[in-house]
This record gives structure tokens, sequence and C-alpha cells, in this order.
């Protein structure tokens, strides 16, 4: 099959959330003898570079047109914002893009359009190709990964007056763009089965959402020998640093926590590991202990160097790639019940949940103080996340439904105008 990913962001290297989910399905599908097309947005040189790369590896052709920033950002987002369209939507908008786009319908039989996030489904909306010029319908597949209009509703629910009337209006109007693309695709995927739940409640028709979760790469992901308890101990979180949900977490971390662990483990140390710190994230580095590192080449590294990995999510939902790379390095975790939410293990058997001050210094101590439950936690999250979260494992759901026919003989009647 011809297979086309629209991408909103460019899927290599696979080195945050998205990209790692996007990349490890175009491997799989092109592994599995189909023809991968991608066409994307790039932002910069280096994303020019990396798609060649891929290309060379794994696809067909690559097709791309630059996503300008700075005044044509501003332009994008004004007119998204005089049309009433959500932010998030305009950001990713390219009248060259979809010119590319609508071009490549022209010249390849497509089978599948597969748009990574609610972003791409633009393009499809904007086609003059769909769905009446062509001769052979492409089925339609939308991997929302997140529900996006439940991470602005909270990130509203957490700001204050701008940006709180800015996130009510992006989850509002997102959530009905969400039941347009609904309508109109032939399948959706998210991450988890809370993800579905929360979107089932908006739709009766729950026949095209699937759940296809994150998985992991445990050939890189290994893990190091188990360490003894320490009186200097090390924490660490990884993650992009600039999104939202990872700075709160951070943040309320050092502020309100680390000053109390460090009452009681005066050399332990706090490393940030991950690309695009903000300024209040780099401003961290000013407390004792803390180190913000910005981009690094092995993350595997600090993984192995680390003693137990936090995780203090009070935003956000889906798989959290992190905690998956955690377990498979052999790490205790300490996280949340948001950030243990779509991995579906279990409290004090495959990590440690903590939910407010309090109880992650107590589940610290515990980590610290007893090396039984240690190892134990150790192993059991070993096994857990080789058992259940093999990206071969998880994406045979698309080989499934590969396997069905499109019984949309037209798209007439699904598009809407």
């Amino acid at each position: 099959m011809n297979i086309l990913f629209l991408a909103h962001r460019t899927p290599y290297p696979p080195n945050k959330g998205e990209k790692i989910r996007t990349f490890h399905q175009i491997k799989h599908l092109a592994n599995q003898g189909h023809h991968i097309h991608v066409c994307t947005p790039t932002e910069t040189s280096e994303d020019i570079i990396h798609l060649k790369t891929l290309e060379q590896k794994y696809c067909k052709s690559i097709h791309h047109s630059p996503l300008k920033p700075g005044l044509f950002k501003i332009a994008r987002l004004t007119f998204g914002m005089l049309k009433h369209h959500p932010l998030s939507i305009a950001h990713f908008y390219s009248k060259k893009l979809q010119v590319t786009f609508d071009h490549i319908l022209k010249t390849l039989s497509i089978d599948i359009i597969l748009c990574t996030s609610s972003s791409m489904f633009e393009y499809i909306l904007r086609s003059t190709l769909l769905p009446t010029q062509l001769t052979t319908k492409p089925k339609l597949w939308v991997d929302f990964m997140d529900l996006d209009s439940d991470k602005w509703h909270q990130f509203a629910a957490k700001t204050k007056p701008p940006m709180k009337w800015i996130y009510t209006r992006e989850a509002a109007l997102l959530q009905q763009y969400e039941q347009t693309i609904h309508h109109a695709c032939d399948a959706c995927f998210f991450i988890s089965k809370t993800e579905v739940e929360l979107f089932s409640q908006q739709t009766p028709n729950r026949n095209k959402i699937h759940v296809i979760a994150n998985g992991l790469d445990t050939h890189f992901f290994t893990p190091s020998p188990p360490k003894a308890i320490t009186n200097k101990p090390i924490f660490l979180f990884t993650g992009v640093m600039d999104y939202y949900p990872n700075v709160d977490a951070v943040l309320w971390f050092a502020q309100e926590t680390w000053p109390k662990l460090l009452n009681k483990w005066p050399n332990a140390s706090f490393i940030i590991a991950g690309m695009q710190p903000t300024a209040k994230i780099r401003s961290l580095a000013k407390i004792k202990g803390i180190s913000v590192t910005g981009y690094v080449n092995d993350i595997l590294k600090y993984y192995h160097q680390a003693d137990i990995f936090v995780a203090p999510f009070r935003l956000a939902r889906g798989v959290q790639n992190k905690i998956l790379q955690a377990f498979a390095t052999g790490l205790p975790v300490v996280t949340t019940s948001i950030g243990a939410e779509g991995i579906e293990c279990t409290d004090k058997t495959h990590l440690l949940i903590a939910n407010n001050e309090q109880e992650t210094l107590e589940s610290i101590d515990m980590l610290l103080s007893n090396q039984t439950l240690r190892n134990r936690i150790r192993n059991n999250a070993l096994n857990f996340v080789h058992q259940h979260f093999s990206w071969s494992n998880q994406l045979q759901a698309l080989d499934k439904l590969l396997q069905k026919p499109n019984t949309n003989a037209s798209k007439k009647d699904t598009l809407p105008p």
C-alpha cells in the first residue's frame, strides 16, 4: 500500500514524544513492505537534513515546505484568531504545504492518509481534490495521540488571565474540531484507554476509535546494574523543557519538594535533562544540587547514573515515554496518578504514586531506605515494560486496520464543506 503520513513534526530523529511515536509507525509499516510517503512542515535546516536520512532508510518519498517563524507565525495565529479557528491548527497550516499535499494526491495513488495529530487534518479539509476529484478515495486515519482539547482545559484551569482566556478558547474550538475529524475520518487513534473514554463521552460512535499505546525501544533503553542505597542520591527528570506540563512538574518539585529533600539528604542532586529549557527552568540551576543540562546527545547515561526518576505531573494525559524509559533502564519511578494514568501499572508494584508533597517525600524515603523494595520495584517494572510496551506489540493494531476494506465508496458525504 501507499501510505502518506501528514506529520506535524519532522519524524526524525525520534528524540521527543510525538516524533518517537510517528517514527516507529513509519518504521513498522515500511518493514511490513508498505510504501511510505511523508508530507511535513520544516522549521529548521536541520529538519531537512534529518528528512533525507529518514527517506534513505524507510520512505519512498519525502515532501516538505518551510513553516516560517517570527512575523509569519504571528500572521498565521492572527489569521486563525480572526477566522475563529483553533490556534494549534493555524500554527501548523501552510499554503505552500497545502499545494504540496494536493500535488502528492494528483501524482501518487495513495491508499491511506495518516494525520499525526488533529492539526494536520486541516490539509484534508482544504484540499481541492478531496473528496470529489480522486478516482480512488484514500482511507483517512488520524492519530490524535492525546486528547488535546482536554489538555487545553487543564492548562486553563491552572493559569490566570490572559492566558486562561486563550487556553479556554482553544479548548472549546478544538473540541468542536475534533468532532469534525471524527465524523470525517475512517479511524482515529489515542494513546490510552483514558483518552478513548474521554473522547467517547463526546460522540455516540465508538467504532472508529482505537487505542494504540506508545512503545519503547528496549534495545536502546537497557538497565544498568542494580544500585546500592547511597547518601548522595541522584534524582532525574527528562523531557522537552519548554512543554508546559514538563515545566509545571519540574518547577513544583524544585520549589516545593526539593528544599525539604535537601534537609534529609544534603548531598542529593537533581538533574533536569532535556532540550529547550525555559528561562524559569534554567534559573533552577542556581539552587543547590540542581543542574539543567539542555539538549544531550546520550540520554541513556543520565538514566544509568540516577537513583530515582521523579515525574510529578499535575497536567496532561496519555502514556509518558519518560516513565517507560525509566522502567526499561531499571530506574525506580515516583510519579503522580496523572503520570501513571496511561500505563496501567500498579502502585507499589511497578512504581510509587505520590500526589502531593508529603506523599512524594515518603515515597522517596521508602526507596532510599529499603533496598528490597527498590529491587522489587525495579524488577517488576523491567518485566512489565518488556511484556507490554514493545513497539511491535503495540503496532499490531495498525496491521489489523490495514486488513479492513475501505467501506467508504465515496467521501462526498463524509467530508464537511
